[in-house]
């Protein structure tokens, strides 16, 4: 039986976001059997870009969904009336403003597969009304990093302050990702702090940029660093796009740092990508005992010291503290780019449907 041949909805956003980021590589992933098509309202040219495709996924939450409020839905529409199968991934649940969960609701219902990004979103949309009103083939997907992995390191001018800063002797903290409050990437700042506290000269590095919204994201984060005493030792690089800079500049960080509010979950892909800078990871553990049964590739690097957990409710001076552990510590290399192209055979496995979860 041949496998089925998929249309990726993507957006057309610049700077991309994880969710962005694992459509467009889902569909190059997919190779022949993958296409990708701007979600841009344009109903014939969704028609036309059908016809060669079996299903069309679509990814959640969508980038400036404000923006194209109607257009997954009528992408969904389109879809169903051209007798293809349509498969959703919703990488958020319950986090999702309620406004934006209302106009996933006739997507949801209109699909004919529902894949979660881990099992917290699958259980957070199961005890939800829509639960009943939806699909039950469901599955959970392990989510890749959200970057393609370099074949060669640039060092651009950031990186090469930071390789002199900490030949001067400077401990640079780090973090990768958006910057926004409910990844509590302040807890960061205050890890900063207590280590300065203790002695350490310590230097942040946000290799990331912040997420606009209704919320003083920005002017909150320079606040607490202004309030902390060390707005002078704290970087915000902004959207970095080339994948040999990143991870230049990831090469002069000594200890990645997470500090979530629901403890670490798998859909966190820029966790994984920052293990793969071969520096450690420090963050708080899962919720829940089986929240990386799914994924073997984050199994492997807590196994090997790449990701280092802390207690789920760890405060300032546990994460401080382990920090410090973490940088004395070894990790157990690994074949990052054998891995994941394992994990995205996976993926890729689960979205031809070989796999189900209800």
């Amino acid at each position: 039986m041949p496998k089925q041949r998929y249309l990726a909805l993507v957006s057309d956003a610049a700077q991309t976001c994880g969710v962005e980021e694992f459509a467009r590589q889902t569909a190059s992933r997919l190779g022949n059997r993958g296409a990708k098509h701007v979600l841009d309202g344009d109903t014939l040219r969704l028609k036309s870009a059908l016809d060669g495709a079996d299903a069309a996924i679509i990814n959640f939450p969508v980038v400036a969904w404000k923006r194209k409020l109607l257009q997954p839905i009528a992408a969904a529409l389109v879809t169903r009336l051209r007798r293809k199968q349509l498969a959703i991934v919703l990488h958020e649940w319950d986090a999702l403003d309620w406004k934006r969960r209302l106009v996933l609701a006739p997507v949801v219902m209109m699909s004919s597969r529902i894949l979660f990004s881990a099992p917290e979103v699958a259980a957070e949309y199961a005890r939800s009304r829509m639960s009943a009103l939806s699909t039950g083939r469901r599955g959970i997907i392990p989510i890749p990093p959200n970057l393609a992995l370099p074949v060669a390191l640039r060092e651009g001018a950031l990186a090469r302050s930071l390789e002199e800063q900490r030949k001067a002797g400077r401990f640079m903290l780090g973090q990768f990702g958006s910057i926004y409050p409910k990844k509590q990437s302040t807890a960061v700042l205050e890890v900063a702090a207590r280590l300065l506290a203790l002695g350490h000269d310590v230097g942040v590095v946000f290799v990331g940029s912040f997420i606009r919204g209704t919320d003083n994201v920005e002017r909150d984060f320079y606040a607490l660093a202004e309030q902390l005493g060390i707005s002078d030792r704290v970087i915000v690089t902004g959207y970095v796009a080339n994948a040999e800079e990143l991870f230049g500049i990831f090469r002069q960080i000594d200890v990645f740092c997470y500090l979530f509010s629901e403890g670490l979950t798998a859909r966190r892909a820029s966790v994984l990508a920052a293990s793969f800078s071969g520096k450690p990871v420090v963050v708080n553990a899962p919720r829940r005992h089986d929240a990386l049964n799914h994924h073997r590739l984050f199994q492997k690097l807590i196994d090997r010291g790449a990701i280092r957990l802390v207690e789920t409710q760890a405060d300032v001076g546990a994460m401080a503290n382990a920090v410090l552990e973490a940088a004395r510590g070894g990790i157990v290399p690994i074949d990052a780019m054998a891995e994941v192209d394992t994990l995205w055979n996976s993926v890729i496995d689960i979205i031809d449907g070989n796999t189900t979860d209800r």
